[in-house]
């Protein structure tokens, strides 16, 4: 899902030259198959160090470190927010050599000395002024939860009616043009539509741009009152028909979107794309076996990783209390890691620390209401128009089974007014791909596939 599904949206790092490492420093991390480029700066503040580091490729800039220590040759780096550590030694050649751990993942990192440039990669379905629509940024307030909303409003220039749709963006913290690897989906979205006839209204998540509130323990439900004072604050326009109000969710937005169109009937459509048809924990089940499968890993490697899967998202369904349920995941986490040496030569508190890292980020409030999310229920109630739409390469929400579960509840509900379709070669950001890998979504120019572009559009002007 979105950027959930990418675990390093925040990277670390390290650095030590001889007896003074101040300055640049650079470095290659192997991730997922992909290589991603590292810088860190190193200051001496009195007798310590301080440090920052960038990750250039993910437009992650500066990001303060939160401890530096450099002592007989040996860098240690910690980064709090990202629960990341790094350990490294200077050796003969003025390298740092060592190990980078975030969230239990381990992997080799060199830093040398320099600054790496990026090359901003080509995106040829960018928007580009002059723009024959009306822009218009505006605000608006979700009262619920005390949250400020910043966004972009496009609309027609010279029709009296059009119908408008309001973009609900996927897991993590996203801008309004849902930014990822240089790419601008939502944005490209928009400028597609508007220019044909339709109004859009894109968002900064809460906590994120120019967008007030705190995402910490907010949930999916949670968001989806912000797409409620969205759709309130459409029906203050006066160039905007509030019939024709309707709703685009993309991955964890089209969950978003099934629950505000279960409970507001006043929805004109909605579309989802790559969105959840099957149950939470059934859906990290199949994406988790996917991407490991394509990742190289062997059948007896994803049976047992399924299986600790399994046995770990069914703990974070039940009604443990957080503290109980941290607890008993631990207890599954080191039963896990028995054959893993490096682990096993830990110290008891070095352990406690590993383990921590790996559970918090599937304990929190958002991750338990995912896990027990059943889509089923919301479409069932939904009475809209509905169109969904998948590529057949997206490895994090399979296509075959969520279109399946989305055109099953759909049936029971009785909603005749639908349409499922799935895209070949398309990836989960329906980029048109060969492998569906995440490590493709940088590489790939093209942001977002101009067939789906088309169908939308054609879809939406068919409604009334």
């Amino acid at each position: 899902m979105k950027k959930s599904l990418l675990l390093l949206a925040f990277l670390y790092s390290i650095s030590s030259f001889a007896q003074d490492i101040t300055g640049d420093w650079k470095g290659t991390l192997k991730v997922m198959g992909t290589d991603l480029e590292l810088n860190f700066n190193f200051a001496k503040n009195n007798e310590d160090y301080i440090g920052s580091m960038s990750v250039p490729q993910q437009k992650a800039m500066g990001i303060q470190l939160t401890s530096v220590k450099f002592e007989n040759n040996t860098l240690d780096i910690f980064l709090e927010e990202a629960t990341i550590t790094y350990s490294a030694k200077l050796n003969e050649n003025n390298e740092l050599v060592g190990k980078f751990i975030q969230r239990g993942q381990e992997f080799d990192l060199t830093l040398t000395r320099g600054f790496t440039e990026i090359i901003k990669p080509k995106r040829p379905q960018e928007p580009k002024a002059p723009f024959n629509y009306a822009i218009e940024e505006v605000t608006f307030e979700n009262k619920q939860d005390n949250v400020t909303l910043s966004g972009t409003l496009t609309y027609p220039k010279d029709k009296k009616s059009f119908p408008t749709v309001i973009l609900i963006s996927g897991s993590g913290p996203q801008d309004r043009n849902s930014e990822i690897f240089h790419h601008k989906p939502f944005w490209v979205i928009a400028d597609y539509l508007t220019n044909n006839g339709i109004a859009v209204l894109r968002y900064d998540d809460r906590g994120v741009g120019k967008s007030t509130g705190d995402r910490k323990l907010a949930t999916s439900n949670d968001f989806a009152t912000d797409v409620e004072a969205a759709i309130s604050f459409l029906k203050t326009k006066k160039q905007i028909d509030p019939k024709k109000i309707g709703l685009i969710g993309h991955s964890e937005g089209g969950m978003i979107a099934q629950i505000v169109a279960s409970k507001d009937k006043s929805i004109a459509f909605i579309v989802l794309l790559a969105s959840p048809g099957i149950p939470g924990n059934e859906l990290l089940k199949e994406q988790a076996h996917r991407i490991g499968k394509a990742a190289g890993m062997t059948e007896e490697e994803l049976v047992k990783a399924g299986k600790t899967n399994e046995t770990i998202y069914n703990l974070v369904k039940s009604d443990l209390n957080h503290n109980d349920l941290v607890k008993q995941i631990n207890a599954v986490m080191s039963e896990n890691l028995k054959e893993n040496m490096l682990f096993q030569m830990q110290s008891p508190e070095e352990k406690e620390k590993t383990l921590t890292q790996q559970t918090q980020g599937i304990t929190v409030p958002w991750f338990r209401y995912f896990m027990r999310f059943n889509p089923s229920d919301y479409i069932e109630k939904i009475k809209c128009p509905i169109l969904a739409l998948n590529g057949d390469k997206d490895l994090q929400v399979i296509a075959e089974s969520n279109l399946t579960g989305i055109a099953e509840a759909l049936k029971k509900a009785g909603n005749k007014n639908s349409t499922t379709k799935k895209y070949p070669n398309l990836n989960h950001l329906f980029q048109e791909s060969e492998t569906g890998k995440i490590e493709e979504y940088e590489t790939i120019e093209q942001t977002f596939s101009p067939e789906v572009l088309q169908d939308i559009k054609n879809w939406i002007l068919l409604q009334k």
